[in-house]
């Protein structure tokens, strides 16, 4: 597990405002939480090093992309071992319709975010690229009607911890 690293007020306050524009000046975010821009850059830079913020991406409308359909595909592999999940990994990792990979506890043992023309695209993705997989024992398809992003992450406040 990974440690935590300790923020005071305002690392919290430029995660805040960092998460909600990434673009955001040194000069304006010194402003806004009150030091000198020399001191934000020394804090941003440290959030780095550190490893709390891990770097800035460029958010994209995948439907402008000619990728109008989204989808979460629940897969099951069989055996689930090491010698076999590391190369399914980077072979879905590898694919560019797949948007994000999440590794699971319970009956599925992945998550895949993916992005597709349409649902011909959609069927040759699910039957080419993972059913034909001899690891692969069952994949479920969602369709996602919409999603939302949410509020910036921050630690917990000290009453959640607690109770």
């Amino acid at each position: 597990m990974t440690e935590s690293v300790v923020l005071d007020p305002v690392d919290l306050r430029l995660l805040r405002l960092l998460q909600n524009d990434a673009r955001t000046t040194y000069r304006d975010l010194a402003a806004r939480v009150g030091v000198a821009p020399s001191t934000c850059l020394d804090r941003v830079t440290r959030l780095r090093r550190s490893g709390v913020i891990l770097g800035h991406r460029l958010e994209v409308d995948p439907a402008k992309l000619g990728r109008g359909l989204q989808a979460l595909l629940s897969v099951q592999v069989r055996p689930h071992r090491r010698e076999l999940v590391g190369p399914f990994v980077e072979r879905i990792r590898a694919l560019p319709e797949s948007r994000t990979v999440f590794h699971l506890t319970g009956p599925d043992d992945y998550l895949v975010h993916v992005a597709v023309a349409d649902m011909a695209d959609l069927q040759r993705l699910v039957l080419d690229e993972f059913t034909a997989r001899r690891e692969v024992a069952r994949v479920e398809t969602r369709l996602i009607f919409q999603q939302w992003e949410c509020g910036p992450l921050l630690p917990p406040s000290p009453s959640a911890q607690s109770g």
